[in-house]
């Protein structure tokens, strides 16, 4: 009897050990599956839709309260629900009753204590910012600070959804900084289990960023928690470049994010965490300046593509596709 009772404790201690850690594990795979097959049906549902822009149209200058507060509803009403199985929609005051959690952990452990309302709320750069260029001279950029919606897919998945109807394929005349801003169409937070927890960036929270309005790029990176270091975009001697830093930390499924890729992190750079004033990361892009190809880095400020000279030292941030 001894024995027995022995061998049970035994098993106690070891079962407690483990199992936290199994059912980690059998979470994270099940969120990695999700992740990868809402993404599938996202993108598929956005190729159908003829364009993106124009739902709930806001004139410039002239903007009623009622499109600012139901522009992105009315992108999910008109637009989106024609394409995607969906079985609730909510205005920006009723979220929770498509099941957006009212706290966020991002990666950063600070919580977000109520969920952004507004454009502004989940990133002040989206609707205005200005900052000085290289050359000197002043850059600025400023949209309506429109309302988030909410749905719910058949899946289960609890969306919420922010919306920029004046989405741009080709840029504004004298913004040729390139903003992030003016080519971002909607930016999906999703919660693939609804009211559940932990409700934390990288398990069951993340994001879906689309720009463009036609021929549009759905991208979703899989941002990893820290900087991996700096680097520069291509090595001239031993040292690693910014592709290399990210296969020798993380392992050959993580890599620099393209262009767009980095600037869904900039969009969602609450989710991701840290100030980022003044940080700006490697893409794989390429640009020309002055008729000499250069790197392109994202800004985490402004939202700007900023074209580096390839061998400078500039931070990194790996992500994997889903």
């Amino acid at each position: 009897m001894a024995e027995i009772l022995l061998s049970l404790t035994i098993i106690g201690v070891v079962a407690a050990i483990t199992l936290p850690s199994l059912t980690g594990n059998i979470n994270e795979r099940t969120w990695n599956t999700q992740r990868k097959a809402l993404y599938a049906r996202m993108s598929q549902a956005i190729a159908l839709m003829p364009s993106l822009n124009g739902y709930g149209t806001l004139t410039e200058g002239n903007d009623s309260t009622s499109a600012v507060d139901t522009a992105a509803e009315t992108f999910v009403t008109e637009g989106l629900s024609k394409v995607l199985k969906i079985n609730n929609i909510c205005d920006y005051k009723h979220l929770e009753d498509c099941g957006i959690p009212s706290n966020i952990t991002p990666y950063s452990g600070s919580i977000i204590a109520k969920f952004p309302e507004t454009l502004k709320d989940y990133n002040n750069s989206l609707v205005s910012v200005s900052f000085i260029d290289a050359a000197g001279g002043t850059c600025s950029y400023s949209q309506t600070n429109t309302k988030v919606a909410a749905f719910e897919t058949q899946n289960g998945e609890s969306i919420a959804v922010y919306y920029n109807p004046n989405c741009l394929s080709d840029l504004k005349s004298g913004d040729a900084w390139d903003p992030v801003q003016a080519r971002l169409c909607a930016n999906f937070v999703y919660d693939l289990n609804g009211t559940k927890g932990p409700n934390s960036y990288g398990k069951d929270i993340g994001f879906i960023s689309v720009f463009y309005p036609t021929d549009s790029d759905v991208v979703a990176p899989y941002v990893y928690m820290h900087d991996s270091g700096s680097a520069p975009q291509v090595s001239s001697g031993n040292e690693q470049s910014a592709s290399e830093l990210c296969t020798a930390t993380l392992g050959g499924e993580y890599r620099v994010p393209n262009k767009n890729e980095a600037a869904a992190m900039f969009v969602n750079r609450v989710l991701i965490g840290g100030s980022f004033i003044g940080e700006h990361y490697w893409t794989s892009g390429i640009g020309i300046y002055n008729g000499t190809t250069r790197g392109s880095a994202q800004s985490m400020y402004s939202g700007a593509e900023l074209l580096k000279l390839r061998s400078e030292s500039v931070r990194v941030r790996c992500v994997k596709r889903n």
